[in-house]
């Protein structure tokens, strides 16, 4: 079998636009979270949706003990945010505003939407964990655009024509 060179599938895969989420909970010692690519709706009966955080991640298995999160799916002028959630070893809710969704997890102020859910299973992802969750509740503001990545860098999606 041909082995795929990483550089070249990053690229080639990098050419598929997706949303930037948050993923949040409430931990002992207060909010936690990280930043996630990797997400999509999964299923309608049950209710589903997948994401698949870095084996590397020091977050993924502090939320996978609290078994409740949600995702928050950011807004096309937080890039900053999505930024700030990718660092290890800083206080990544300095300065930043949220609410409590319904089963307690935070809510980033100004997102696209948010999905609390709670952890239905794990598969292995060989680099990442694939995650299904279920949604136990969830809210969107239509007025917001996403965030979206493509090929390495942020942007957005054009305004739709009238």
């Amino acid at each position: 079998m041909e082995v795929i060179d990483p550089r070249v599938m990053r690229d080639v895969l990098g050419h598929f636009a997706s949303g930037v989420t948050v993923v949040t909970s409430h931990s002992d010692t207060g909010p936690i979270g990280f930043t996630c690519q990797s997400f999509s709706s999964l299923s309608l009966d049950p209710p589903l949706v997948a994401l698949a955080p870095a084996r590397t991640s020091t977050t993924w298995p502090r939320l996978r003990d609290i078994g409740r999160f949600c995702v928050n799916v950011l807004a096309e002028d937080q890039s900053g945010l999505s930024a700030a959630f990718a660092r290890s070893g800083v206080d990544k809710f300095a300065g930043v505003a949220w609410r409590p969704s319904p089963h307690g997890s935070p809510v980033l102020d100004g997102v696209v939407a948010w999905i609390d859910c709670t952890l239905w299973a794990e598969y292995d992802g060989g680099d990442h964990t694939i995650v299904a969750a279920r949604v136990l509740d969830l809210g969107a503001d239509p007025d917001r655009r996403p965030l979206l990545f493509h090929r390495g860098g942020y942007g957005r999606p054009e305004p739709r024509e009238a």
